[in-house]
């Protein structure tokens, strides 16, 4: 998941090492496979090898729509996102956009204004249907775009944005 949810996540051996608590060594062998497989790169920064999903890869947005069903993500765009109203954009936060796996779903959502109440039937709704907890930060797009820049750029990801608007 670490890879394939988030295509801006990356990382290196060590670090992975520490977040799922397995030796570097079943961790470097796992690792090599996926790249023999082409589904992740390397490249070398200061003598440390840095991983990341290979997004020209045939099979990665297969994975990565498997991933987004596997979290729920599609039932939230699908049951809440899209009947709500005036959206601009959600973006995943915590740890699922850091690639890992939680029972709580972070979201912001950029909006002008919302119907709160309606916002929280929905959402109680899809906890029980994915069986996940969604908590969300409802901002103004000046107020989003602040948020976003405060926080790195591999914790955040966006996944639904009105067709309306402007892709930056």
């Amino acid at each position: 998941m670490k890879f394939f949810l988030n295509p801006k996540a990356s990382s290196y051996l060590r670090a992975l090492e520490e977040e799922f608590g397995e030796s570097s060594n079943s961790i470097r062998v796992e690792l090599n496979r996926f790249e023999e497989a082409g589904l992740l790169t390397s490249s070398l920064t200061s003598n440390r090898k840095l991983f990341r999903a290979n997004l020209q890869h045939p099979l990665y947005r297969d994975i990565h729509n498997i991933l987004r069903k596997y979290v729920g993500i599609d039932k939230i765009i699908d049951q809440v996102i899209e009947r709500i109203g005036d959206v601009k954009e959600v973006h995943l936060l915590g740890n699922f956009a850091r690639g890992l796996d939680s029972l709580k779903i972070e979201l912001l959502i950029t909006s002008e204004g919302l119907d709160e109440e309606y916002l929280k039937r929905l959402v109680e709704k899809v906890e029980k249907m994915i069986d996940r907890d969604i908590s969300y930060l409802i901002r103004i797009p000046d107020e989003a775009a602040v948020y976003l820049g405060n926080i790195g750029n591999s914790d955040h990801l966006l996944i639904w944005r009105n067709e309306g608007e402007e892709i930056p």
